[in-house]
């Protein structure tokens, strides 16, 4: 991960979070990226560390997205966070996070907005069994049938709850509550069969954090 790919990232992500939120990119153990904003700065400056109790350190401790307040005593003011990680060739390589003031944290969206052929249908979490990215858009499958959503995957992993939803391939993210059965498959990775008959893969790069979320 270098800086000539984050400054595009985050210009992806700006929409779905308040008009004064600062982002902060990091390496495995020091950050590499700071754009303040003019409600929070926390005075970051690229090649300090990674410092425990913050959320970048949490997302890349877990391996996952991280949202959380933190305290005054880390950076002198308090912030609202949220990070996560960045996997590359299998290999965690650092993190993006973005931070606001205490109480402007983002409301976390409760439906997502699928579009079909007739028009527009707001769909609840509970109804999404998972999202696909095929032929350059974001592909729902839901209770209600197949269409598309605005967002892309990277996008849709800020948004949605990370206790709920998990992204096991780089074309796909599933909801772990919409998983019947679990099948092995080669090279130490599994195939999904959801609710409704569908088959997601599980890729490499996210075996292991699948294990983890799934304790098997």
């Amino acid at each position: 991960m270098d800086q000539s790919s984050i400054a595009p990232l985050i210009d992806s992500f700006k929409e779905l979070f308040p008009k004064e939120t600062s982002f902060a990119a990091a390496s495995t153990d020091a950050f590499i990226y700071y754009k303040p904003s003019r409600s929070v700065d926390l005075s970051i400056t690229p090649g300090d560390r990674v410092v425990q109790d913050t959320v970048s350190y949490h997302s890349l401790a877990s391996k996952k997205k991280t949202s959380r307040h933190v305290s005054r005593h880390v950076f002198g003011i308090p912030y609202y966070g949220t990070s996560v990680p960045i996997i590359q060739k299998n290999e965690l390589v650092g993190c993006l996070t973005a931070i606001t003031v205490p109480g402007e944290a983002p409301e976390e969206l409760k439906i997502l907005t699928m579009e079909h052929e007739n028009g527009w249908k707001p769909v609840p979490y509970s109804d999404v069994s998972y999202m696909e990215a095929y032929e350059r858009k974001t592909w729902m499958q839901t209770s209600a049938g197949r269409g598309t959503n605005k967002f892309t995957l990277h996008q849709l992993e800020w948004l949605l709850p990370e206790d709920t939803f998990i992204r096991c391939h780089r074309s796909f993210i599933v909801n772990l509550n919409k998983i019947r059965d679990i099948q092995p498959d080669s090279h130490s990775t599994f195939t999904l069969i959801m609710d409704e008959g569908s088959r997601v893969p599980v890729g490499q790069t996210y075996a292991s954090t699948f294990r983890w979320r799934l304790q098997f």
